[in-house]
């Protein structure tokens, strides 16, 4: 008998062989729903059995005594940060370190890709205390809500000015730099008035990954805990159906590889680059990455207290084991 769960995760290609039936399983048949907007309840009253979640949310809700949920030590969302920090096409500042003493807008203080991107800060020797930072939204079309909770901190860390959009502050000269998971509209065009902070992201990207052993995990699988208990081999079953359906979407993007014009440029730099276990699942395989994560959220003052790697992932390797 094949169980069925629903997946509620945001819209990746990569899935594309898993939702097309291209990949599937004998005992898990997964209806996939593809969200916008997170975070997404799963389990209790909510439609979703499993689910993608932001790392960060997720490690502060279990220090906070939370457990509706399983994490899976399957990264759905990875990422390098380094592109991610953009500033204007007429900026002196070109490396991290010239960040210090800047001021700095964040669409949101606790986000896991923020604090992977302070991260990058840190590791080159500037803290969070040589920066004042500002949190707001991106542009006029996002929507004014708060974006700090708890972590304000006057004349250090504090909401946008009159709620001033950040790319207008950033046009202005005001914001010297922002963080942005997504670029705002318009940052493609040719004639854009905003650029990257570095001149050559790749190379700080694969030095990065040489010094620290890792692509960044942002988000993660997420698997309602009452479901695990019933069907111990649920996490393990969907996370190698997802890892099955990244295969063989790899390998039809390298067949298939004229989307863009410089795919295979891509593809071929990714793989020559970084190994080829750079996002494999399974808690050895992102041990430091998560310890690593964990000592940063702790470090920043987001995570109240220390957790473990067992601590964030042993509930799934018991019922691995169990299965």
């Amino acid at each position: 008998m094949t169980l069925k769960i629903r997946l509620a995760v945001r819209d990746w290609d990569y899935l594309t062989p898993m939702i097309l039936g291209d990949v599937s399983s004998s005992t898990l048949s997964v209806e996939v729903d593809r969200v916008s907007t997170m975070p997404v309840e799963i389990g209790g009253a909510s439609p979703y059995n499993a689910g993608e979640a932001s790392f960060s949310r997720h490690l502060t809700g279990l220090a906070q005594g939370e457990s509706e949920t399983v994490a899976v030590p399957n990264f759905l969302m990875r990422g390098f940060r380094h592109a991610c920090i953009i500033t204007r096409k007429d900026s002196p500042l070109t490396t991290i370190e010239a960040l210090a003493g800047k001021r700095i807008g964040v669409t949101g203080w606790q986000d896991s890709g923020n604090t992977w991107t302070r991260a990058i800060l840190r590791h080159a020797g500037v803290m969070t205390d040589d920066v004042a930072w500002y949190a707001g939204r991106l542009t006029a079309d996002h929507p004014i809500q708060d974006r700090l909770g708890t972590f304000h901190q006057p004349g250090r860390i504090e909401a946008m000015p009159d709620e001033e959009p950040m790319m207008d502050s950033l046009a202005r000269g005001w914001l010297d730099a922002v963080f942005t998971p997504f670029m705002p509209t318009g940052f493609f065009a040719p004639d854009s008035e905003f650029r990257q902070l570095l001149p050559d992201c790749r190379s700080a990207q694969v030095a990065y990954f040489h010094d620290v052993g890792y692509v960044p995990g942002i988000h993660l699988l997420t698997v309602d805990r009452s479901l695990v208990e019933a069907e111990p081999w649920v996490p393990q079953e969907l996370s190698d159906l997802i890892d099955r359906s990244r295969a063989m979407w790899t390998e039809k993007r390298r067949r298939y590889a004229e989307t863009t014009p410089f795919m295979l440029d891509e593809m071929l730099y990714t793989a020559r680059s970084l190994p080829a276990s750079w996002d494999a699942s399974g808690v050895e395989a992102n041990r430091k990455m998560t310890s690593d994560f964990i000592g940063q959220m702790h470090d920043q003052a987001i995570l109240p207290r220390l957790l473990s790697v067992e601590d964030v992932f042993g509930a799934a390797e018991e019922a691995r084991k169990i299965a």
